[in-house]
């Protein structure tokens, strides 16, 4: 599983020229599903995302959680960030989550995330969305749960 997560100082996803998510301050997390993923998976990443401390304290340094700062999830289903780009120009994808398991996990992972974060938004599963955000700092975290400890 495979999250990567820009601080935002404000986040909106549209989808046929509709707004179906939008947040101030917080999380733009586009979630890449691959294929042996779980619901164990998605719950150390999730707890990850809601730990991470990239927010400032009151002397500038980054040592405060989304909760502390009551900040926002702008949660959005992003299968290409399984590219595999390793042979010619065409990115493969057959290393992304079958859809209708991924699509299962997501759903898993927002009910997760609304269990704790008061201000959770989503995309639209499979569709084609537009997303604009203002990245703070910037500031973007690339999770990977392959690289988290066991």
């Amino acid at each position: 599983m495979r999250f990567l997560i820009q601080r935002v100082t404000n986040g909106l996803v549209t989808t046929g020229g509709q707004t179906v998510g939008q947040i101030g301050k917080g999380f733009v997390v586009l979630i890449g599903i691959g294929q042996d993923d779980t619901e164990a998976v998605a719950d150390k990443m999730v707890k990850k995302l809601l730990g991470l401390r990239i927010f400032a304290d009151e002397n500038g340094k980054t040592n405060l959680a989304l909760k502390d700062v009551g900040g926002e999830l702008l949660l959005i289903s992003q299968f290409t960030l399984y590219a595999d780009c390793r042979h010619g120009n065409r990115p493969g994808f057959t290393l992304a989550g079958d859809p209708k398991r991924s699509e299962e996990l997501y759903e898993y992972i927002i009910g997760l995330c609304r269990k704790e974060v008061a201000g959770v938004e989503c995309g639209v599963f499979g569709a084609d969305m537009a997303v604009s955000l203002v990245n703070d700092g910037p500031f973007t975290i690339f999770l990977d749960s392959e690289q988290l400890q066991k």
